[in-house]
């Protein structure tokens, strides 16, 4: 199992971890800052730090798979192959010299990150812009998309005015969590078709935007920008995402629309 510390602090850029496993999946750890593939969000990158000073560069992260490709509690860090790409992970570590075990410094590409974080808060502004289901999204470092189950058209100038206008309202963007229970008890807070929050751990991760009262925000009914469930990295304040524009509106299918977003300039 991997202690996974962005999900309190997605802040901490690095680090000590010990390395419990190294499969064809990856460099497995007790515990790690990286972000792995999921909700919409790409996994996150940067390097591991060996005792000796020497790294590994990894290019990405995933959650960890069973026998029956089930997802586990480890999280698995990809190095990068540095043209050897002919060998297996396990093989190229050892090649490293890193072996299960061993100490090592976890960090990750902050620049990178921060982009991601200000990218999947500006994704859920958007849920509160336009007030309709899910059924797609994607994450990455350059760009971010939402696709939404409607018919009606989107306005390319509006929806960036949208947006500015709550990136300058400087709200708070908190973590937060609901039981399995008030969840059942408030579905429309699930904004998502395609991707539903992990349950039977008693408590589910929840992102808050805007100011309320604590009680108001449990059940759902305050005057919230936005609030629903959601595992991935985000920005403390609006106001830290910057200048994001939407770059493009597609019409996917009868009854699907697109947003892209972009990073002005």
């Amino acid at each position: 199992m991997t202690q996974d510390l962005f999900r309190t602090d997605a802040y901490c850029t690095e680090c000590t971890a010990t390395v419990t496993a190294i499969t064809d999946q990856g460099i497995v750890l007790d515990r790690t800052v990286f972000y792995p593939l999921g909700g919409g969000q790409a996994g996150d990158a940067g390097m591991l730090v060996l005792a000796d000073g020497s790294t590994l560069h990894i290019t990405d992260t995933r959650k960890g798979k069973d026998a029956e490709a089930q997802f586990t509690h480890e999280i698995c860090h990809i190095p990068a192959s540095d043209g050897h790409s002919s060998l297996s992970v396990q093989d190229f570590c050892r090649q490293r010299g890193l072996q299960v075990g061993n100490t090592v410094t976890a960090r990750i590409d902050w620049d990178r990150r921060h982009r991601l974080m200000r990218f999947h808060t500006t994704t859920h502004l958007l849920c509160h812009i336009v007030p309709q289901l899910v059924n797609g999204c994607s994450i990455t470092p350059d760009y971010a998309r939402l696709d939404f189950a409607m018919t009606d058209p989107l306005d390319k100038d509006a929806l960036t005015a949208a947006i500015a206008t709550l990136v300058a309202g400087a709200h708070p963007v908190t973590v937060g969590s609901i039981s399995d229970a008030e969840l059942d008890a408030n579905p429309a807070l699930v904004k998502s078709m395609s991707v539903q929050p992990p349950r039977g751990s008693g408590t589910i991760r929840t992102i808050r935007i805007g100011t309320t009262t604590a009680d108001a925000e449990r059940i759902g009914t305050a005057d919230l920008i936005d609030f629903q469930p959601c595992g991935g990295t985000h920005v403390a304040n609006t106001a830290e995402i910057g200048a994001v524009v939407v770059t493009k509106i597609e019409k996917k299918s009868a009854t699907t629309r697109r947003v892209v977003l972009g990073f002005a300039g």
